[in-house]
Formats: structure tokens, C-alpha cells, sequence
């Protein structure tokens, strides 16, 4: 059948050794945009059934730290309420592409690009700047902005896109150019790299918020704001979602509403 299938599309699907058979990159390809119409196939007989339950696989990406942070603990009541359901997590703080590793619903912190799905707002935070007590027992701790150009900078998925960086205080804007000493494109390292004492990181409130706790990181430049970030579901087969993937956002929409951490929630 695979075979049929190869000679009708003119392209091979499976790489065939005599130890192994896996998928080619067209295989990928193919497969990552079947799945959403097998996905809807399943959501059309689940929807004609008398539980109504919601079955079948739900696949969400999102940034690591967040994941395990601020999402895994908050997950059980779903889960439990969903036997038929189950969930993969895809954590990776690059923002893989969701439609060709078929995620049914990608939550992220930050603009999203353009593109062909639909978004809902969960909320809007602000970066925090940490480092460890004993760097800034070494280097002092930052009292503005423009101190900043003094200091070791360790840069991660959070921190901003360029090195000129805007600060705002009292209707007041000033922009700051840092040179990174460190980086890296995990959350969790950069917060490592800090608490190591490699320098000072900007990150969220949520990704810092156990080891400011802790005192193992301490909070700088707290008086001043930088660009927002919107934490946002999308859904990259728009109106097309699955329906477990739109109960799986209002619920993760409702727990986070409740999150001191959020400066901001949508109304709805």
C-alpha cells in the first residue's frame, strides 16, 4: 500500500535498509499535514458519540521552562477529567514549526510571526533582570539601566531580539546597548548560567519566580518596565482546531487567570 501510495505521489515516503524503515522528509511532510484531517475525523465521530468525551492524542507545544513550571503542575484536573484523552507535551524553547511536527496548539511567550492560524491572549508580562547574590556581591547591583553596559550579560530565548534595549520609567524611555558575554537558547540555562554567577539574565517572573524565591537569584531594576510580552495560545489549523485542543486552552486560561505573575489578564 505504501508503495502504491509512493508511485501515485511521484516521491518516496519510507527509507527502506534491512535494518531499519523510517520516514523520508516528504514522509514527514506528508504525514504532519494528514494528521490534522485524521484529527478531525476522530473529533467527527467523538462529537456523535453519547459520552461526548474527548479521545485521542493532543499534541501542545510550548517554551521548556514554562511547561515545567507553570503548566505541568496545574495539568491533573485536566487529565482527570479526560480519561479518553491523552497529552504530549513538545518542550522547546526554539519555537519549533507546529504545523510540520503536527502540534495541535502552541502556547507562547512574546509576538508571534505572521501566520496562517489564529491566536487568543492569555495574558501580558513584563522580562525580569536576575542574577546570583554573588555576583553582585563582586560587580554591585545595577541602580539604572545604563549600568548595565558595565556589567557580564547573559542572554537567553527571553532576552531581546537586538542589543539596544529600551527601559521605561515615569513617561520616561532610554535605550541601553549590551554586549552579551554568555548565551545560550534555553531558559533554564540562562537561569543556571546566573546562578552560577556567569552575569545578570533577562527572564520572566514565572521562569525565576523558585529560585528568587529561594534567594538564589535576586531581582534588579525592578522600578523600571520594558516591552511587554503577551502570552498567547495558537492554533495553527485555525478554524480547524480541534476541539480537545480549544478545552485544553480554556482551561489552561482559567488557572492562569488567578496567577499573581500575570500584570495583565484579558477581560475574556
Amino acid at each position: 500500500m505504501i508503495a502504491e501510495l509512493e508511485a501515485s505521489l511521484g516521491v518516496r515516503l519510507l527509507t527502506r535498509t534491512t535494518r531499519a524503515v523510517v520516514p523520508t522528509e516528504a514522509g514527514l511532510e506528508f504525514l504532519a499535514r494528514l494528521d490534522p484531517a485524521l484529527a478531525a475525523i476522530e473529533d467527527a465521530q467523538n462529537s456523535v458519540r453519547e459520552t461526548g468525551e474527548l479521545r485521542g492524542l493532543l499534541r501542545v507545544g510550548m517554551p521548556s521552562t514554562m511547561g515545567m513550571r507553570v503548566i505541568m503542575p496545574r495539568l491533573s484536573p485536566f487529565i482527570e477529567r479526560h480519561p479518553q484523552l491523552r497529552v504530549e507535551l513538545l518542550l522547546d524553547d526554539r519555537g519549533r514549526d507546529l504545523v510540520r511536527n503536527a502540534v495541535d496548539v502552541g502556547i507562547r511567550v512574546g509576538n508571534l510571526p505572521d501566520a496562517s492560524g489564529t491566536r487568543r491572549l492569555l495574558g501580558i508580562m513584563q522580562r525580569v533582570f536576575v542574577a546570583s547574590p554573588a555576583y553582585v556581591a563582586r560587580h554591585g547591583m545595577p541602580k539604572e539601566p545604563s549600568d548595565l553596559e558595565k556589567h557580564r550579560i547573559v542572554t537567553g530565548p527571553i532576552a531581546p531580539n537586538s542589543r539596544s534595549w529600551k527601559f521605561e520609567r515615569d513617561g520616561k524611555t532610554v535605550s541601553v546597548e549590551v554586549e552579551p558575554r554568555f548565551a545560550t537558547n534555553d531558559t533554564a540555562g540562562a537561569l543556571a548560567a546566573a546562578a552560577s554567577g556567569l552575569g545578570i539574565t533577562p527572564t520572566t517572573s514565572w521562569a525565576c519566580r523558585r529560585e528568587v524565591q529561594s534567594g538564589e537569584l535576586l531581582l534588579m531594576l525592578s522600578d523600571w518596565k520594558t516591552p511587554e510580552l503577551p502570552v498567547q495560545a495558537y492554533f495553527p489549523m485555525g478554524r480547524a482546531t480541534r476541539k480537545a485542543a480549544r478545552a485544553f486552552v480554556d482551561f489552561i486560561a482559567a488557572e492562569l487567570k488567578a496567577d499573581p505573575l500575570l500584570v495583565r489578564r484579558p477581560s475574556a
